[in-house]
């Protein structure tokens, strides 16, 4: 996702008192979509997305970001919310995540695991015996995973 866009949607974000978590754009042309992944200490209500989405719409009209067609959706990044930065994992530090590699560790590309530690940008992920340190760079995609209690 462009610099540029977040570095134009964060501080809107935050002026309405929540954090832009993460930015993702899909699709091309008429069928593009720009999601908008909100959080805040409070939780998130669809009210919470509904002004969030209307800022950030006027915000894109002005800026000429959202030239051509789009379809803008804020929500909340849920419990398998994605995981981007160092910060994100450090925030979970002891819950479990998926993590897609853009090249194998120890010849694995899909790693599941514990995180352990972050340093930076660098995480440490317990996947059965073995502590992987894998750079935020180097993933594909990471997504908490939320164990539920039976």
């Amino acid at each position: 996702m462009s610099q540029r866009l977040h570095e134009l949607l964060e501080p809107i974000i935050n002026d309405l008192g929540y954090e832009l978590w993460h930015l993702e754009s899909v699709g091309a042309g008429r069928n593009r979509v720009l999601r908008v992944y909100i959080d805040s200490s409070e939780g998130i209500a669809l009210e919470d997305c509904e002004t969030v989405s209307h800022e950030v719409s006027a915000a894109l009209d002005v800026e000429d970001e959202g030239s051509g067609q789009y379809q803008l959706e804020v929500s909340s990044p849920g419990l398998d919310r994605p995981l981007v930065t160092g910060e994100h994992f450090r925030r979970f530090i002891g819950e479990r995540a998926r993590v897609n590699m853009f090249a194998p560790v120890g010849g694995k590309r899909k790693l599941r695991g514990t995180i352990l530690a972050v340093n930076g940008d660098t995480v440490d992920l317990g996947c059965d015996d073995q502590t992987y340190s894998l750079a935020t760079g180097d993933m594909a995609k990471a997504r908490l995973e939320p164990v539920f209690e039976e």
